[in-house]
């Protein structure tokens, strides 16, 4: 592993083993930040990254832990800026934030608000009662609520669960949501999907491209201030329809940045936040989609390319550290890709003729970050290409993963 000679103290980030914890790492390693990471699981692609001074393995999702991170405490020399990296990692560090403390800044807002934004029942709720924009929502506890909502809701609509990173429903779908076109489907869909998750959600489908798909990553400071904003949008995702973003770009949209402020601002977020807002095609109105908070996402190093240090400036902000100098996003169109799922992408597109094969390598150009590929780490980009064609050799795997089964 490779080890950063700096001053600074330790960056820990739980993780590695997501692409949300691979691009932290790297983000960190190019400002000489010494990184320490935690990973469940040894095999995963990320993993093979020269950029971590230590690995940790331990289970990432469980009470085992918060243990590794109390063993590993006393063998800092001060205390570690900690960065979960995904929302089970939130969570768990959240509810041991005290035991944890005397070794590692936490840089997480109050546990309440946590859970009321993480928890997708709890986020609607809030998000009606202060007069936020949700599309019309529908809770699912029993068939009756799943047999009332088919008569009421518009459609098509999405069906999903409470929070992501739910194990049963991971096991079980390669999706986070399911589009749904018909009431009839949506009983069928409860029924298979309700062992997977408690408490199912039920939302109208806001009509447009993937193109309408804003998002808004941002900082804010222990005073509940935002330090840092930046607006992109989504241009491509993989699978089709509900699946992840494959590409997306810098742009600029004040409404999405205003509505982004106002609900943090009303939470009292402190930390990392991020927000998905849509806007509707047939009405042009924007609709707040869902939160994210307390951990970098996986579009974060578009705001560094983009001149915006997020992770940086968090990670300064909470040292006492001088802040990085450009603090405002210049809007220079910069993008984001991942290039083997964009490629997944752009070859559905391509059969489905919306997209040509000169459309589709125009999009690519311009400055850019990426999700895997780097030239100084190249060890996490060919692991995943590896991974990705053993289990195309597999037929069960392959028919798993296939988005027209899922």
């Amino acid at each position: 592993m490779a080890r950063v000679q700096s001053n600074y103290p330790h960056a820990v980030v739980v993780g590695l083993d997501t692409l949300n914890g691979i691009q932290t790492v790297r983000i960190l390693a190019r400002h000489k930040i010494p990184v320490i990471a935690f990973a469940k699981d040894p095999t995963h692609h990320a993993c093979r990254t020269r950029l971590c001074e230590r690995i940790i393995f331990t289970n990432t999702t469980s009470e085992e832990l918060v243990q590794s991170l109390l063993s590993l405490g006393p063998q800092l020399k001060e205390k570690a800026v900690l960065i979960p990296c995904a929302d089970m990692n939130v969570l768990l560090i959240s509810r041991h934030r005290q035991e944890l403390c005397p070794w590692y800044h936490i840089v997480l807002p109050e546990a309440e608000v946590i859970e009321t934004l993480m928890n997708k029942l709890s986020f609607y709720t809030f998000a009606q009662q202060h007069g936020f924009p949700i599309p019309e929502t529908r809770f699912l506890n029993s068939q009756a609520d799943a047999e009332q909502a088919a008569t009421e809701l518009t459609f098509p609509c999405v069906l999903k669960p409470p929070m992501s990173a739910i194990p049963e429903w991971e096991k079980n779908s390669k999706l986070k949501a399911y589009r749904i076109a018909n009431p009839a489907e949506l009983l069928d869909y409860y029924q298979r999907s309700k062992a997977w998750a408690k408490d199912l959600i039920v939302q109208e489908w806001i009509e447009g491209p993937d193109s309408n798909l804003y998002s808004c990553n941002c900082y804010f400071n222990a005073q509940f201030e935002p330090v840092v904003t930046f607006v992109a949008r989504k241009l491509r995702q993989w699978p089709p329809v509900t699946g992840e973003s494959s590409l997306g770009e810098e742009c600029r949209d004040d409404i999405v940045l205003n509505e982004t402020l106002r609900l943090f601002r009303a939470a009292h977020l402190h930390g990392l936040g991020y927000v998905e807002i849509k806007r509707s095609i047939r009405s042009g109105k924007y609709y707040l989609i869902e939160p994210n908070v307390g951990r970098p996402t996986g579009r974060s190093p578009i705001a560094e390319a983009g001149g915006v240090e997020l992770l940086y400036t968090m990670y300064c902000d909470t040292l006492g550290l001088p802040l990085p100098p450009d603090l405002e996003q210049k809007y220079l169109g910069v993008k984001w890709v991942d290039l083997r799922r964009d490629v997944q992408s752009a070859l559905y597109h391509l059969r489905e003729g919306d997209l040509t094969l000169k459309g589709w390598w125009q999009s690519l150009q311009g400055k850019k970050a990426h999700a895997l590929f780097a030239w100084n780490d190249l060890g996490p980009f060919f692991g995943d290409l590896v991974r990705a064609a053993r289990l195309y050799m597999i037929p069960e795997e392959r028919n798993r993963r296939d988005y027209r089964n899922l």
